[in-house]
């Protein structure tokens, strides 16, 4: 009897061999696009991208190379296993919910063999997308929304969760054997659904069986299974802390990136940089007390106009007579008074140089240094920007353009640089001005068009056709 029982739980162990081999290559997979979707936005896993330092890139690279090697052993033990053993048995059924948009419910009635066609399809685009990206590291690839080059906005955690749920009831391979019907898959991969049923007959049978339904009876049960589950709660708060915890850190680092240049700006100037320059204008040689031609006009004239007024108010009778000698003596005190600010300003306008230098320095200090930081700020900013309606969209777009390179943004370029020149103590070059506002502003227009075009066509059609509406 014990030999039998041995023998028994032997037989039964071998038989189970090939699905044992394939459900473990299969959780493989899942593990190398579950990595993919949460840390690297559903792109492969590869330094291009994610911003993330060598320890964990090498810890990154590591779990892939081990998912992929337990991914080759066991294929290879469920190829050599199958031709005996049958995989599976077809007479049992799967009735599932995907997890998709209010809108596009669907229900998918999925046998036993397509489940095995379903995890052979996703173990081999795993293998596939890497073994093509290490014969060819440079390619493009192409997102699961159809944007070809362009990085997908990071989503969020309860949007990460919402997708990883309906991957795994919206895989490629699930309707081959039996055409199930599945909803649109915005964030999982790629799918041919026509790979087995070009013609559509086993989908549109399966659809008419299926719509006898109404949409608003598969929300009621979805709805009502999601409060009756009992992680639900733990869920929801999990994500909810996950949210919080992304928003702060992101508001932090932004706050960095703007308090840090400017203390940093503000203490070179004061401590570091403003004695050694005050000290080496004020030598053996004094230095110039103005800095370019500029800067004397500047002083020339603000000294003609104290004159004249004060030669006017005498004759108006609104101040008392004064001599030649008086005005004289004032306009003498008043030039002494417009040298020591303008020596000043230059000296100022020399420091800003320097200081604005290290200011420069610690911002891309910060951006190098905070790699991760830079990761959290850009997925929240693209939560933002993304997540705005249509019309949101489009007036974002038409308000930036129009300040940046519209019909009255010249002015503005002018003004900006005319105060970049004072700040740094550089005469005002009319040429290079007039120069700058000619092409840089051309260059920028150039630069949104192609973005609308390129991304923002792909990602939100419709905030596009709202803009040309908008703007028309």
């Amino acid at each position: 009897m014990q030999n039998s029982g041995f023998f028994r739980s032997a037989q039964r162990w071998f038989f189970r061999t090939p699905d044992r081999a394939l459900n473990q290559a299969y959780e493989a997979a899942q593990m190398i696009v579950a990595i993919e979707r949460e840390y690297f936005g559903g792109n492969p896993i590869s330094a291009r991208y994610g911003s993330y330092g060598d320890s964990a890139m090498e810890y990154f690279q590591s779990e892939l190379k081990k998912y992929l090697n337990l991914i080759k052993v066991r294929m290879v033990e469920f190829r050599t296993s199958r031709s005996i053993v049958r995989v599976s048995d077809p007479r049992i059924l799967e009735v599932q919910v995907p997890v998709t948009e209010a809108d596009e419910l669907a229900v998918n009635v999925i046998d036993q063999q397509a489940l095995f066609f379903r995890k052979l399809r996703l173990i081999d685009e795993v293998q596939a997308r890497y073994a093509s990206l290490e014969a060819s590291p440079e390619r493009v690839i192409t997102l699961a929304n159809g944007a070809s080059g362009g990085l997908e906005p990071a989503p969020s955690a309860q949007v990460l969760r919402s997708r990883a749920n309906q991957a795994r009831s919206d895989q490629p391979g699930s309707g081959q054997p039996n055409g199930a019907l599945r909803g649109p898959n915005p964030g999982g991969l790629a799918a041919n659904t026509n790979a087995s049923d070009p013609d559509g007959t086993r989908a549109a049978g399966l659809s008419e069986r299926v719509n006898v339904l109404p949409r608003s009876i598969l929300r009621t049960v979805d709805r009502i299974r999601q409060d009756l589950d009992p992680n639900a709660e733990q869920e929801v708060v999990k994500e909810f802390r996950s949210s919080k915890s992304k928003t702060t850190a992101a508001i932090r680092f932004l706050l960095l990136l703007v308090i840090v240049p400017l203390l940093t700006q503000q203490f070179t100037k004061a401590f570091l940089v403003g004695p050694v320059v005050d000290r080496v204008r004020a030598g053996a040689e004094p230095a110039d007390v103005f800095l370019n031609i500029e800067m004397e006009e500047e002083a020339l004239h603000e000294l003609q106009q104290f004159e004249e007024r004060l030669r006017f108010e005498v004759l108006i009778g609104k101040a008392p007579p004064l001599s030649e000698l008086s005005i004289e003596q004032r306009v003498r005190t008043k030039a002494t008074e417009i040298e020591d600010e303008y020596r000043d300003r230059s000296a100022s306008a020399v420091k800003n140089v320097f200081a604005d230098i290290a200011a420069v320095v610690a911002f891309v200090l910060l951006l190098l240094y905070r790699k991760q930081d830079v990761a959290t700020l850009k997925s929240f900013m693209d939560e933002i920007v993304y997540g705005l309606s249509d019309s949101a969209k489009a007036f974002i777009i038409i308000l930036f353009t129009d300040i940046f390179v519209g019909f009255h943004s010249p002015h503005g370029w002018e003004i900006l640089l005319e105060g970049l020149s004072r700040h740094l103590g550089f005469p005002a070059n009319r040429d290079f001005i007039f120069l700058f506002i000619a092409t840089f502003p051309v260059i920028l227009d150039t630069i949104f068009k192609y973005w609308i075009f390129r991304y923002l066509n792909r990602i939100s059609p419709s905030a596009v056709a709202t803009y040309k509406n908008m703007n028309e």
